[in-house]
């Protein structure tokens, strides 16, 4: 049996995040179209006298060390299929943002899932991987399969898509996070007695990643979460408003936020943008990277 492994695992954006009405179970109905990018964490898991979690990097201390974080729960929702104490050190190297919309919370769950298969020899197929992903959160089978995709239903059932080359895109990271659920509460409050369309992907969005235009694509990328993200953080406007001047094709909030996410023509842009993000004063600190991204991969 290996003794350690480790799986490095991507962030994410949402170019299109369609979001239904509230369902009786509490979720709501997506069309999700999900962008792996070139920032990752890696989760490293060694044998062990029992299950423990530690982490390191960017926002470490923001991070859950107990059984609720979703690298534990992975670890041990994988151990009771297969009858295995989950005995292990799950070690996150962070360097996706904490509470940050680019799902690195599923991303670590994801992780360790394919790292604990990997340490324990389960051989789990990639069906009942994609299985526990779905039990442990919306945006964990996709921090799994990584490229593109279509996520409907709450997020998790995928569907993967074509892209046809190399998108440039900016993150912004803000001075304090927003929770998920505090987002989806303020969308439902700000919805109230609203007819909410059905949430379905944008046929023209899904066009322009097949064709790798950039241009294309920034016409059509939209977040049907930004304004409530917006409404709990307002100073995210600002941002917004500072990428945009410094060239950026598109800016929006990734996912619940309050990352923000832009996307450039080319490279340089990129650069330039990220830049003139960090002279505005109005994010903590700009990444620049490109998409699409391979999901979770064992090192």
């Amino acid at each position: 049996m290996t003794e350690t492994v480790t799986v490095r695992v991507p962030a994410k954006v949402n170019v299109q995040l369609a979001v239904g009405g509230a369902r009786p179970d509490g979720f709501h109905d997506l069309a999700n179209v999900f962008l792996a990018v070139g920032l990752y964490d890696e989760v490293t898991v060694t044998a062990a006298d029992e299950l423990r979690v530690t982490c390191a990097g960017p926002d470490a201390a923001q991070v859950p060390l107990d059984r609720t974080n979703l690298a534990a729960r992975a670890a041990v929702e994988l151990a009771r299929r297969y009858g295995i104490d989950p005995a292990v050190h799950l070690h996150i190297d962070k360097d996706i943002p904490v509470a940050g919309g680019m799902a690195g919370g599923s991303a670590d769950g994801a992780g360790a899932l394919l790292a604990c298969d990997t340490l324990w020899g389960t051989n789990a197929s990639r069906d009942e991987l994609l299985d526990i992903c779905a039990e442990l959160g919306s945006d964990v089978p996709f921090s799994l399969v990584g490229g593109a995709a279509l996520g409907t239903g709450r997020g998790e059932q995928l569907r993967a898509l074509e892209v046809g080359g190399t998108f440039h895109w900016v993150f912004a990271m803000a001075e304090r996070g927003l929770s998920t659920p505090a987002v989806f509460r303020e969308f439902d409050r700000m919805n109230h007695g609203l007819r909410v369309p059905e949430p379905v992907a944008s046929q023209d969005l899904l066009d322009a990643l097949a064709k790798g235009d950039a241009g294309a694509l920034a016409r059509t990328v939209s977040n049907d979460l930004q304004p409530a993200a917006l409404s709990l953080f307002p100073a995210l406007a600002d941002t917004l408003a500072a990428g945009r001047a410094a060239g950026a094709l598109a800016a929006l909030v990734s996912g619940s936020g309050p990352t923000t996410a832009f996307l450039a023509p080319d490279a340089g842009s990129a650069k330039t943008i990220a830049g003139a993000l960090l002279a505005s004063g109005t994010c903590r600190s700009a990444r620049v990277t490109q998409s699409p991204a391979p999901g979770a991969t064992v090192l």
